[in-house]
């Protein structure tokens, strides 16, 4: 069991460590399908599956995501540390916000930023993470794009491993390499460096 205290951010990312199958759709706002996803990070059809590696030790998160089947093959690694009680998220790009995870209680994280400003005006997807029941989990995001709410995006996941400490066996990647990608660095926000 884990050593954190109940409800706190650690605790809730170590009961998210190990290597899960994530089956995921979009939606307009009105909860309506949408089969085509062309607005997000990484667009592509819905409904897709990934592969979601999270490895925490207590202080530093890596987690990647592998796109499984209904996308084209990609891998996003994101990192963060432990400050003050909070997940700081290393930076997502030249001129992004800052991305913090909090606690809303036992099994539940929301990914956001930390305060709205300029960069959040351009491009936000706060992830909101349930833990539902032993080994499943669900994540909610709302995808923003120069303010204006898009979509919706839900995940219902699985665990499949207790470990990430190898790529799995449905990786698309193969199973020899690394798990973790290097982080991630979006260029959307850099045009606001020269403003």
């Amino acid at each position: 069991m884990s050593s954190y205290p109940v409800g706190s951010v650690a605790y809730n990312l170590s009961l998210l460590h190990g290597t899960w199958h994530d089956r995921v759709e979009v939606f307009k706002l009105d909860g309506s399908p949408l089969s085509e996803d062309s607005k997000a990070g990484s667009p592509g059809e819905s409904p897709f599956e990934n592969l979601v590696y999270i490895d925490f030790d207590g202080e530093r998160l890596t987690l990647t995501n592998v796109h499984l089947r209904g996308r084209s093959a990609s891998a996003k690694t994101f990192t963060g540390r432990i400050r003050d009680g909070v997940l700081v998220f290393d930076s997502l790009g030249p001129g992004a916000y800052e991305n913090v995870g909090m606690s809303g209680g036992p099994g539940v994280l929301t990914f956001a930023a930390r305060r709205l400003d300029k960069p959040t005006g351009v491009y936000m997807e706060p992830d909101f993470i349930i833990v539902t029941g032993p080994g499943e989990r669900t994540r909610h995001t709302v995808l923003y794009r120069d303010g204006v709410a898009l979509r919706t995006l839900t995940a219902r996941g699985k665990r499949v491993s207790a470990t990430c400490d190898s790529r799995h066996e449905l990786d698309p990647r193969g199973g020899d390499g690394p798990v973790h990608e290097e982080p991630f660095q979006a260029g959307l926000w850099k045009h606001l460096l020269d403003e």
